[in-house]
């Protein structure tokens, strides 16, 4: 996916991504961020919360790592790879990191999550046991107004458990 053109029809640039491993083209307009890019063409569990880089509620991973699509311009994640929340899992078949949030009582408005849940995976890939203060490290950039970070701090504690039995990394 490294061919580094972006062409420009009629206003839009063309970038190459893979978003949940599959590969598209997104036509992004000039100026428009990553987020604004993802929910316009259809990927609507990454949240619009303050558009300012404070919440963590935009979260994707990009080549590897958490950002915040409120930040990244839709440009510079030309031949990249993007997960969103719903690359994750389903309702049917969830990841172990969103039924850990369920179970532990983690999702209350549940606004926050999606970004909880891939910074959260983020730390589980990279570290797959970690300790309590690692995890809140981790989920320091999200804000959740309907708790106390107790229960996302148990869910992840639960989730590493859970892959750890499986052999699995997040």
């Amino acid at each position: 996916m490294k061919n580094n053109i972006i062409e420009m029809t009629r206003g839009f640039f063309n970038i190459t991504v893979a978003v949940n491993g599959e590969k598209k083209e997104l036509a992004v307009r000039n100026g428009e961020f990553l987020l604004d890019a993802l929910r316009r063409h259809g990927w609507k569990g990454t949240k619009k919360g303050c558009d300012t880089g404070d919440c963590g509620s935009c979260a994707v991973i990009l080549n590897g790592k958490p950002v915040l699509g409120c930040l990244v311009p839709a440009v510079a994640a030309h031949d990249g790879a993007i997960t969103t929340i719903e690359g994750l899992g389903s309702v049917r078949e969830p990841h172990p990191l969103q039924a850990a949030f369920v179970e532990a009582g983690a999702v209350q408005c549940g606004f926050c999550i999606p970004g909880m849940i891939l910074s959260s995976k983020h730390l589980l890939d990279v570290t797959p046991n970690p300790t309590e203060a690692e995890i809140r490290k981790a989920l320091d950039g999200n804000l959740c107004r309907c708790t106390g970070y107790v229960q996302q701090v148990a869910a992840v504690k639960n989730a590493a458990k859970t892959l750890a039995g499986k052999g699995k990394r997040a």
